[in-house]
């Protein structure tokens, strides 16, 4: 089984949709059926990650054939340290995303699971293609069910979110696909091997010109922003967060935007080293920039669903100073901190879904002091509000503090900035918290029922890792310690022997 492992992770999802639409037509049947089979991928990551190598940097699990060799495609799949989290993330969110839906989807349910476990074999694929044809399929198979999973199920604006979702990742996508073609005609003319061999792409970086180098580097840096997004670039994310349903947002912040910051440390760093060296002040600035601007727009919004959403954008902004710091540190710190974001801010996206299926309000100002109705509710998010901040002994404390020591390492200048959106994240988090959950009470929210066993179900999986992760960070950054430190040796190695 463990030779074929990662090919089961990616199709066995499209599989379960395929018997799925042949054999159920009802809603709740369908419902049912699709969480089992994510709970199934879920568990096919364990011996993934049990079995996993953590003293090499080598791809593991590897499954390589010919698929269209006239172009140079091959089936090409492999898992490292810088993937493996996401795939477990991946699985992870999708599950409770899945348990997470039970109570609001009312109409079309069985389009709508369908639409999960299609995107969820996008996800997973994205994340283990080691071919740039392959990697490009699954790319673009995410776009289609998180449009429909928005424009379709989504709120009032759902078809304008869902159409500035698309074309804003589409936009990304061309330019992406551009600098694909120019490195497989590169190749084939350094070489004489035209392919699209990701890893042998990679092996030839050292011979690209600095000039080559800084047009691929652009071409994929924008189209990887867009999916962060980096700031100016992340005007499509509050629409699409905001419109939505519940599972959409938790897929959405968890898992698509790591595409991202993935995508930065696949290719931008290895394959355009020189050019990612040249370019660290620049993405240091946008990043800054992305730090304090997200905080800024998040303490005004009266949304509380979009205010998690340009929360999203100062976290990020953290996770691409860490990459760019371009050192163990502050790649590990980035690396951590894209899984921290999933875990916590798919919790936030649960919790105000939770809220808002009871009261069908995200305006802050119409809640106030329902804690003491919802205690439970109150009790859980005030500890994903606490982690969302970075409070030491949770995840996101570790992964902020790695960022900044390699930021402080590689720009302490910008590495001081940085840290004022701990303060400002503390500033916008708390005054949230306090304004839905105490303050006067509302008297229409008097009768509210506090959280249920599906919904503590789905949440404690989530609570126990952000303890986890703050208490016993090695049990997670043990998997990218040497992937890390090959990439960091790789790129500067290629960028010194250009110069």
């Amino acid at each position: 089984m463990m030779e074929n492992i990662l090919s089961i992770l990616i199709f066995f999802p499209l599989v379960a949709a395929f018997v799925i639409f042949l054999f159920l037509r009802g809603g709740k049947t369908t419902m049912w059926a699709t969480f089992i089979a994510t709970i199934i991928e879920l568990i096919l990551t364990i011996p993934l990650m049990t079995s996993f190598d953590k003293t090499t940097a080598a791809m593991q699990f590897v499954e390589k054939a010919d698929w269209i060799p006239a172009l140079g495609v091959q089936y090409y799949v492999g898992v490292d340290g810088i993937s493996i989290l996401m795939i477990f993330l991946t699985t992870l969110l999708t599950a409770i995303a899945v348990l997470g839906s039970f109570t609001y989807i009312q109409k079309r349910q069985r389009e709508f699971y369908l639409a999960l476990l299609v995107l969820e074999t996008g996800m997973v694929g994205v994340f283990l293609a080691l071919d740039f044809f392959l990697f490009y399929i699954f790319w673009e198979a995410m776009l289609i069910p998180m449009y429909l999973i928005i424009g379709v199920w989504g709120g009032k604006r759902r078809i304008y979110a869902a159409v500035k979702f698309f074309l804003f990742t589409l936009a990304g996508s061309v330019l992406m696909m551009l600098a694909i073609i120019a490195l497989f005609f590169k190749h084939g003319e350094i070489t004489g091997v035209y392919t699209f061999d990701i890893m042998a792409i990679t092996a030839q970086a050292v011979k690209y010109t600095a000039g080559f180098q800084t047009i691929i580097f652009l071409a994929f840096f924008l189209g990887f922003a867009i999916k962060v997004p980096m700031f100016p670039v992340h005007t499509w994310l509050p629409d699409a967060h905001v419109e939505a349903p519940t599972a959409g947002s938790v897929i959405l912040a968890g898992v698509l935007l790591k595409m991202g910051t993935y995508g930065f440390l696949r290719f931008c760093l290895p394959i355009t080293p020189a050019a990612s060296i040249s370019f660290m002040p620049f993405v240091a600035i946008l990043s800054v920039i992305a730090i304090v601007y997200g905080a800024l727009v998040a303490m005004v919004q009266s949304d509380v669903k979009k205010l998690v959403a340009y929360s999203s954008v100062s976290h990020m902004g953290f996770v691409t100073l860490g990459i760019y710091a371009i050192n163990q540190a502050g790649i590990e710190g980035g690396i951590l901190q894209m899984f921290n974001h999933g875990i916590i801010t798919g919790a936030l996206f649960l919790l105000i879904g939770a809220i808002y299926e009871r009261t069908h309000t995200r305006e802050i100002s119409e809640y106030g002091g329902i804690a003491a109705s919802v205690p439970m509710f109150a009790t859980i998010f005030l500890i994903f509000t606490m982690g969302s901040i970075g409070l030491p002994g949770m995840g996101a404390f570790i992964g902020e503090f790695l960022v900044l020591v390699g930021a402080f390492e590689a720009f302490s200048d910008y590495a001081i900035i940085a840290a004022s959106g701990v303060i400002f994240a503390a500033v916008y988090m708390l005054w949230m918290y306090q304004r839905v959950l105490y303050e006067s009470l509302n008297k229409r929210w008097e009768n509210l029922k506090d959280m249920n066993l599906r919904e503590i179900i789905y949440i404690m999986p989530l609570l126990i890792i952000v303890f986890w992760v703050g208490i016993y960070p090695e049990t997670f950054t043990s998997y990218m310690h040497e992937s890390v430190r090959h990439l960091v040796e790789q790129v500067f190695s290629a960028g010194v022997a250009m110069k």
